[in-house]
C-alpha cells in the first residue's frame, strides 16, 4: 500500500533540503517490476561503497557506466542476436539500464568485471571547505585593533 507523503510542514522549518524531498517523492513513484539485473549495494568503509551487479553474458565492451551529477547509470546491450534454436533460455541477454541516486560528493573510484560480476567502487570525498572547522573566539582587544594585510603603503 503506497501513500503520498506531505512534506509541506518540513519546508517551513528547513532550508536547502528540496532535493531530498524530491528524491523521496520520486522514489515512491518508481515501479519495481523490472529488477534485472540483480545487484548488491554494500558499505565497505566509513566513506566507501560498492555496487555489485550480476551481468552474466555481457562483455566489457557491451557495458557502459556513466557518472552524472548525483546519478550513476549502468547500462548494457549485447551487440549481436544469436539465432540459435533454444529449447530453454534462462540467461537473460536483454538490454538494461539501471540508475542509482548518489549523495553529494560521492565519486566513482573504479569499476571491474570479473566472473560475470560488475563491481563499481564509490567513495565519498567531502571537500576541505565543507568539513567542520573550529572557529577561534577573539576577545574585546581583537575588535579594537584590526589587523592590516601586508601591502604597499602609499603616502600622498
Amino acid at each position: 500500500m503506497r501513500t503520498n507523503l506531505d512534506f509541506t510542514p518540513l519546508f517551513r522549518s528547513s532550508v536547502g533540503f528540496d532535493r531530498i524531498f524530491n528524491m523521496l517523492e520520486n522514489a515512491s513513484r518508481v515501479s519495481t517490476i523490472d529488477n534485472w539485473p540483480p545487484y548488491d549495494i554494500a558499505k565497505i568503509g566509513e566513506d566507501d561503497y560498492r555496487i555489485t551487479m550480476a551481468v552474466a553474458g555481457f562483455s566489457q565492451d557491451e557495458l557502459t557506466i556513466t557518472h552524472q551529477p548525483n546519478m550513476l547509470v549502468v547500462s548494457g546491450s549485447q551487440a549481436g542476436e544469436d539465432n540459435g534454436e533454444y529449447l530453454y533460455r534462462g540467461i537473460a541477454g536483454r538490454a538494461f539500464e539501471r540508475r542509482f541516486e548518489l549523495a553529494d560528493h560521492v565519486k566513482v573510484a573504479g569499476a571491474s568485471l570479473e566472473n560475470g560480476l560488475l563491481t563499481v567502487d564509490l567513495k565519498r570525498e567531502i571537500p576541505e571547505e565543507m568539513k567542520p572547522r573550529r572557529i577561534a573566539i577573539g576577545g574585546s582587544a581583537a575588535k579594537a585593533k584590526p589587523q592590516q594585510i601586508e601591502g604597499e603603503k602609499n603616502a600622498a
